[in-house]
């Protein structure tokens, strides 16, 4: 049989799947259907600073072939985490990922250095949250927001540091080799999309925040054409996400360029899906005498300019 074991930033993962941060919570609910153990990683809900109730309702909106979501980072704060979820997790059998937010870089490089003291195996920084103190623009939207948020968590950071993308730039390929030049041991990418749905009756916006991420396979093409940018420009381990459903999703996203995946929304009508995505690429891989998983990685034979 294959080899579904990959290393991310040194740290082995069985398989490469890993629950997306938000779409998983912290485990407890879907350790019902399945032991963790069969999953890589678990991404763990975005934790801040302090305690936060997140937006208000409704927060959450089916659109077709995906949802838009303005959750708000609705989380118990990282020593709440640390005293009531991470114990629990770290008894599940696989590797945990610390996915940190904050308004700040001050937040984030505290966040930073108050969980590398922590067993969690890796640190995900999101990047997608508005900066404060630069007017509520987006730490991850300029080379050089990204370039000084990651440089700053690094000094903090011990850990393994995974840098979260928002695909909401013009060039995703310099955003990632920003993040790579400032200290990021990896990357995850893409975080959502940002979209807007009408109530065309009340002619108001279907969110209460009037815009949300989109997320799901209606971004699939986009999460696939910006994990094969940012593979031409950085040599650093590529985490995909967007939209991933199946497993053919799963290699198309690997042959793309990443070496593991996170899937999201899809757990929210196949809560499963982790289960027959690992059957399914263990049966490609095997059926084509692919003998590892990182063998898949960035093989795909793009058509040059004459094709």
């Amino acid at each position: 049989m294959a080899e579904l074991r990959v290393q991310i930033a040194g740290v082995t993962l069985e398989n490469p799947l890993i629950a997306a941060s938000g779409a998983f919570g912290f485990g407890r609910e879907y350790s019902e259907f399945y032991p963790l153990s069969t999953l890589g990683g678990i991404s763990c809900k975005g934790i801040t600073l302090k305690e936060r109730s997140g937006n208000p309702p409704p927060r959450i909106a089916e659109t077709p072939s995906g949802m838009l979501n303005s959750v708000g980072l609705q989380n118990p704060g990282v020593e709440r985490f640390i005293r009531e979820d991470l114990p629990w997790l770290r008894e599940q059998g696989t590797r945990i990922l610390a996915n940190i937010a904050g308004n700040t870089p001050e937040e984030y490089c505290e966040m930073a250095e108050i969980l590398s003291g922590t067993d969690v195996d890796l640190i995900e920084l999101n990047i997608s949250c508005p900066n404060v103190k630069q007017g509520g623009v987006q730490f991850g939207t300029s080379c050089a927001g990204v370039e000084g948020i990651v440089s700053q968590v690094r000094r903090f950071c011990k850990k393994p540091l995974v840098v979260k993308l928002s695909p909401n730039v013009a060039d995703i390929g310099e955003i990632a080799a920003a993040a790579e030049a400032a200290g990021a041991d990896a990357l995850s990418m893409i975080n959502t999309l940002t979209g807007m749905r009408i109530d065309i009756r009340t002619r108001r916006p279907i969110l209460h925040n009037n815009t949300g991420g989109l997320s799901g396979p209606a971004v699939f093409p986009v999460a696939v054409r910006m994990v094969w940018q940012a593979r031409q420009r950085v040599k650093i381990p590529i985490i995909g996400m967007g939209g991933v459903s199946c497993w053919q999703d799963a290699v198309e996203m690997l042959l793309a360029g990443a070496s593991a995946l996170q899937i999201g929304t899809v757990l929210f009508t196949d809560p499963y899906a982790p289960v027959k995505i690992l059957d399914g690429l263990r049966r490609y891989l095997d059926e084509n005498g692919i003998a590892a998983v990182p063998d898949l990685t960035g093989q795909v034979r793009p058509y040059g300019k004459e094709g």
